[in-house]
């Protein structure tokens, strides 16, 4: 497939029916690269026909979405590799040095004692989710 890429605004629906995110609140649509890797084949396979002014809703399973919950990405710190004034609690985001200088968000999903649990999994890893689509653009 050769590579071409949407710009479209773009609701996430967990299975209960809450969104848990849009690019319509943040007011800037979503580029999407088919062809290039970024997406699962499954993801792809929904944007395949589409064009501007096309809406499409489609559901897609952990694997294909967001992947499943990895649990060698949960880790269990010192707090003593935290900044002294940094709040430590479940649910609180932390931003990760990773790979090349990108930053890799960590979310606290517990805090006893010296120990502090960071999930640095995709916050919807795991999750069935629905995606609902406008394209805005062709790019």
């Amino acid at each position: 497939m050769s590579e071409r890429a949407l710009l479209c605004h773009m609701n996430i629906l967990l299975a209960d029916g809450s969104t848990a995110d849009s690019t319509r609140a943040a007011g800037k649509p979503a580029r999407l690269n088919i062809g290039d890797g970024s997406l699962s084949p499954a993801f792809e396979a929904q944007l395949a026909e589409l064009h501007v002014g096309d809406r499409h809703s489609f559901t897609l399973k952990p694997a294909d979405a967001f992947g499943e919950v990895n649990p060698d990405a949960i880790h269990h710190l010192d707090r003593a590799r935290f900044a002294a004034d940094m709040e430590l609690k479940p649910g609180v985001i932390i931003s990760f040095a990773g790979p090349g200088g990108a930053e890799i968000p960590g979310i606290i999903r517990d805090v006893a004692g010296d120990s502090v649990t960071v999930d640095l999994n995709h916050p919807l890893a795991g999750h069935t989710v629905t995606f609902e689509l406008e394209v805005m653009q062709e790019l």
